[in-house]
């Protein structure tokens, strides 16, 4: 598959784990650069479609289809994941009144432009995705296709998940990672040493993501902290933006506004507090989400908001 990296690279970027700041009490913070991975395919994404690709390309299947909202990062994976093994793909987008704007929309565009044909149904419709009888008529309708649910969790994904962790990440007290359907979480939570405890910071507001999580896995060894959701997926603020801006310039790295920065913000903040027992190894997950970097720079735009500089 040509947007697979080769084992060497993988071994590569898993020895990339950049030191972030130190706490007063002695605690350290470190960022594991899972967004260096897969390049298009980037971060979380790489992982869960990873093996998803590998089955259905053992099922025959000629295409992809799968679920997202206007600016999913998981639709402009698979987009970019279905073109570069030649497969054909299919994006079911939440929203009628993207219908006759997706080229104002980067995610959308980008998508279009890699091959994908987009279809446009009513939110009462994309509600829903996953109920076995819309999906059988789905499958009936595209019967070439292999369907991926919203997000890409599923148990596959799952399994690409739990390889973020290994040998590299064996040391650390606590390991954290950004939240969206859950998946990411649960598959690193089967896969964390027993001495490891796990901090899911969701990009949605409210506490209806810990059955999100739940529902992939039968770990007890996370948590969720909704205090840093600003305002739900989607949503920015200026505080949130002067942070990634500064987050840039100290480490010469860049953060998405939806999941990584949210998460580090969020870290920051405790650890300025020592909420985290002295001495504490602290690895947080940069899942990638770049893509998302451009739509959210319209959101910012129309808001008038400061510019993310990144």
């Amino acid at each position: 598959m040509v947007y697979f990296s080769s084992t060497k690279q993988l071994n590569d970027i898993k020895a990339q784990i950049t030191p972030l700041i130190s706490a007063p009490n002695g605690a350290q913070l470190d960022l594991l650069r899972e967004d260096l991975l897969g390049g298009a395919v980037q971060g979380n994404k790489y992982r869960k479609l990873h093996y998803n690709l590998q089955h259905a390309q053992e099922l025959g299947a000629q295409t992809l289809l799968s679920f997202g909202g206007a600016y999913s990062n998981h639709i402009a994976a698979l987009a970019a994941a279905a073109a570069s093994i030649g497969m054909r793909s299919i994006g079911i987008i939440r929203g009628e009144e993207l219908q006759d704007k997706w080229e104002e929309n980067p995610t959308l565009g980008k998508a279009v432009a890699l091959g994908m044909e987009l279809i446009f149904v009513s939110r009462a419709e994309y509600r829903l995705r996953n109920q076995e009888s819309y999906l059988i008529e789905l499958q009936e309708k595209y019967p070439e296709a292999y369907i991926i649910p919203e997000g890409g969790t599923n148990d596959l994904a799952l399994q690409g998940c739990r390889e973020i962790l290994g040998a590299h990440t064996q040391d650390y007290d606590c390991i954290c990672v950004p939240v969206g359907t859950g998946g990411t979480l649960a598959g690193i939570s089967q896969a964390a040493m027993a001495h490891q405890k796990l901090i899911g910071f969701p990009a949605l507001k409210g506490d209806f993501m810990v059955d999100g999580v739940a529902q992939w896995t039968t770990t007890s060894n996370w948590e969720l902290n909704t205090d840093y959701a600003f305002g739900g997926y989607g949503k920015i603020t200026a505080p949130l933006i002067a942070f990634i801006n500064q987050f840039k310039q100290a480490h010469g790295i860049a953060l998405d506004p939806v999941y990584t920065g949210k998460m580090l913000f969020g870290l920051f903040e405790l650890l300025k507090a020592d909420r985290f027992p002295e001495k504490s190894r602290i690895l947080a997950v940069h899942t990638g989400g770049l893509q998302g970097i451009a739509g959210m720079r319209q959101k910012i735009a129309q808001k008038g908001l400061p510019p993310l500089e990144i």
